[in-house]
């Protein structure tokens, strides 16, 4: 290498790490020496999203009446990065916060506690929402004790007032739908994260539950965003965007607020019932559904509770009640979740498994008060022996022991405990019916029922064969009985088969069979219309402010029960008998509409937490009229004894509202729908006016804008 080419390369050398030391000496004034002034830059120059929530749509009946709508509160608010700041960690403030407001500290400071700061114990009432969002802990402020917290800043560090959008559940009626219509809530982290491409801000309110969370893309609207840029200070600078928020648009559902009413007044009723004949009578359950196309006209829970006191905001012992079991968990809806030994009910399906096994429905059969199977004695309602009749009697009188004796003859026809190739027509009939299958209705939560055939009795044989065979070391000690000891023996050894008492306790619907009351109610309106299983559906439509219509939904079909049209056309007509000489004749003494129904007393097995034996469920599943039928009714009431006494009459109350009865009359004029359930929507009242959310005023506020304010919420 010569002279030259050393030169060259010390030169370039050189100047490499002449850049380096200026690009280190640069790095070192922007991120040291020069900090503070840059720092300060960027403080001049920040943007902050203002969000106004957009007004949520109403949610309505069919005739446009509303059953969920907004009103103007004034929230007072906790700020959690202000108080957390304090010495106490803002307990002092909380304390005379919820002095001045008359409501319990304890409650307020657990309404302000995040749920994930709360690690032993009850969460019951904590915050599910993040530290940064306002908390409020009162929507229903008095304007004058609100304004002296604004006023009082000082005194009340982090402490809000602001009018804002109250979601609003008016019971016209007494229709509350607290399990249909379902409520609003806060967002969650979670919500924010399952987002699925949803854009959430933390100011807005989402459906939590029923109508209000599967609807809620529509019912939300869109929120105003203005976004600012402000100095240091906090002082506006410019505007960088300014959309107007979106209302939400309105459901239209097809219930009717009159019979909505009245399922929820006429299941109270039968609660009330069952107790004074001294039943626990500890929940129920209220649906209507038009029997042509499966739309839910009342859908009803007992207990129930009122929805607004969501939006109020729940005490912790509010709370704990919703889903304690002393108060019999009001949040549950048992029309959806409840599941329930159809009893006597499904008897209505056994008469389509007793045709196809070659069964005259014309012909005569004993009833005897007790029907031998094997080495048991299996009875009827308190073993009343009611001599030969035909089916239509046996039908409208409940008698089990006939079935019994079918049933047992058609599970020796199967094989018995060695089957070949088995018929089992009482199982086929319940699978047509979908009987184990969700109804796939538009609300969550729902539970599918129960047939307890050959293949689960296998699956459930399987997963609990240890328990069995060893039950008397896993078992309770109330519940090491010797008829359970040596039931646990028996399903040791074959839990797996399927009994000859299996098969006749599943004909007159007990044993391990469960269904839910909509079930029920999907599978009589099936028996009113011939055979169509219709999907349950409560929304009708979605509609825009301007009225315009942004989308419809039409009922539609989940099956269709093959059976000859004679055979429902009989059973229709049996069932009407049970109201008029048979079980529910005393229910429906003198009611001027032809009803077709059948009464189930489901018996329960178990203790009570106080100890006490478990009572019978209450069933009374129906449809009117019996000649062209429009409407069926179930109602179920849960620890209610028999369904005639307690679930019977509390659908002849509904029966009363739809059909505009009197004692024994019918008055025209009171006719809920004299013409059928509408089959146009309806026009949503202009002037249902729905609540316009201000800006809240700063500590700082004026008076003006403070009067303002006043002015407003009143």
């Amino acid at each position: 290498m010569n002279q030259r080419t050393r030169l060259s390369i010390f030169v370039v050398q050189a100047l490499i790490i002449s850049l380096m030391f200026a690009l280190m000496g640069r790095l070192f004034y922007l991120q040291v020496a020069a900090t503070g002034k840059y720092k300060e830059a960027a403080l001049n120059i920040q943007s902050r999203d203002i969000v106004v929530p957009a007004t949520r749509g109403l949610i309505v009946d069919a005739s446009g009446v509303p059953l969920a709508m907004n009103r103007v509160g004034l929230a007072v608010t906790v700020d959690r990065s202000v108080i957390d700041k304090q010495k106490d960690k803002g307990l002092s403030v909380v304390n005379r916060v919820s002095k001045v407001l008359g409501l319990n500290p304890s409650d307020v400071w657990r309404k302000t506690r995040l749920c994930g700061e709360i690690t032993k114990g009850d969460r019951t009432g904590c915050w599910v929402g993040n530290r940064f969002q306002p908390i409020p802990i009162t929507k229903d402020a008095d304007p004058e004790i609100a304004l002296q917290i604004v006023e009082r800043s000082s005194e009340f560090p982090g402490i809000d007032a602001k009018p804002t959008s109250v979601r609003y559940y008016p019971a016209i009626q007494g229709a509350t739908g607290a399990h249909v219509l379902g409520y609003v809530g806060a967002l969650t982290d979670q919500n924010l994260a399952e987002g699925n491409g949803t854009r959430y801000y933390r100011s807005e309110s989402i459906g939590k539950d029923g109508l209000e969370y599967v609807y809620d893309s529509y019912l939300r609207g869109r929120p105003g965003i203005k976004t600012v840029i402000v100095d240091r200070k906090e002082s506006v600078t410019e505007k960088s965007r300014d959309t107007t928020a979106v209302p939400g648009a309105h459901l239209v559902t097809s219930l009717d607020v009159r019979i909505q009413g009245a399922a929820e007044a006429g299941l109270a009723t039968a609660v009330k019932s069952a107790r004074a004949q001294g039943y626990r009578a500890d929940g129920g359950a209220a649906v209507v559904m038009d029997v042509r196309t499966g739309r839910v006209l009342a859908l009803a829970s007992y207990p129930t509770y009122d929805p607004n006191i969501w939006e109020k905001g729940l005490t912790v012992a509010q709370a704990k009640d919703m889903y304690s079991a002393a108060s019999y968990v009001p949040a549950l809806s048992r029309p959806l979740a409840g599941l329930f030994a159809p009893a006597s009910t499904f008897k209505a399906l056994s008469i389509f498994s007793a045709v196809k096994a070659g069964y005259s429905l014309n012909a005569s059969y004993d009833c005897p008060g007790t029907y031998k199977v094997g080495n048991r004695d299996f009875t009827n309602y308190e073993a009343k022996t009611l001599g030969r009749m035909n089916m239509k009697e046996a039908i409208a009188v409940s008698c089990d022991t006939l079935w019994y004796k079918i049933a047992y003859a058609e599970w020796l026809k199967d094989g018995g405990l060695s089957p070949k190739n088995p018929n089992d027509y009482f199982f086929s009939t319940a699978h047509q019916f979908q009987l184990d299958k969700k109804t796939g209705i538009d609300l969550p939560g729902e539970l599918a029922g129960r047939i307890p055939d050959r293949q689960w009795k296998i699956d459930y044989w399987n997963q609990n064969k240890n328990f069995y065979c060893n039950y008397q070391k896993r078992a309770a000690k109330k519940d090491l009985t010797p008829f359970l000891i040596q039931l646990a023996k028996e399903n040791c050894i074959d839990g797996g088969v399927l009994r000859a008492g299996d098969a006749v306790n599943f004909s007159i619907g007990q044993g391990d069979t469960v269904i839910t009351p909509l079930k029920q109610a999907q599978i009589y309106s099936a028996i009113a219309n011939g055979g169509t299983l219709w999907q349950p559906l409560v929304a009708k439509a979605i509609v825009k402010t301007d009225g315009t219509v942004l989308k419809t939904f039409t009922p539609k079909v989940d099956g269709k029960v093959e059976a000859d049209s004679k055979t429902f056309a009989w059973l229709r007509d049996a069932l009407h008998e049970v109201t008029i000489s048979g079980t529910a004749a005393g229910a429906f003494a003198g009611f001027p509409i032809h009803v077709s129904g059948k009464t189930g007393t489901g018996e329960v097995f178990g203790l009570n937490s106080n100890g006490t034996k478990k009572n019978s469920t209450s069933w009374f599943a129906s449809f009117a009229p019996t000649e062209k039928p429009q409407y069926a009714v179930v109602v179920m009431v849960s620890q209610g004894g028999t369904g005639a006494a307690a679930a019977g009459v509390g659908a002849r109350q509904i029966y009363n509202t739809i059909y505009g009865v009197t004692g024994s009359k019918q008055v025209p004029e009171n006719v809920v729908y004299p013409s059928g359930p509408p089959t146009t929507l309806p026009k949503i009242s202009p002037t249902t006016k729905v609540a316009v959310v201000k800006a809240s005023p700063s500590p700082s506020a004026s008076a003006s804008s403070k009067n303002s304010m006043k002015k407003a919420v009143k």
